[in-house]
């Protein structure tokens, strides 16, 4: 799912997403692909659920956005 789908499809919420097609330039990660794993109205429950996934799995590209961003970022 492309970032502006996620958007279009959980308007004004926190979501965990998963890249699944990603790259780096200039030390920015830039995210092709997205799963939505979870969305909540604020990020307190997010943060929790990210830290459960992360230690658990620490290889796979978790993040979590707020969806009244245009576009996404990161930077390594």
């Amino acid at each position: 799912m492309k970032w502006e789908q996620v958007r279009e499809q959980y308007p004004e919420q926190w979501v965990l997403v998963e890249a699944i097609s990603a790259y780096s330039k200039n030390s920015i990660r830039y995210l092709d692909e997205l799963t939505v794993i979870s969305h909540f109205p604020d990020s307190t429950p997010a943060w929790k659920e990210f830290k459960k996934l992360h230690l658990a799995e620490p290889t796979r590209e978790y993040y979590i956005f707020h969806t009244d961003h245009h576009t996404i970022e990161v930077k390594e």
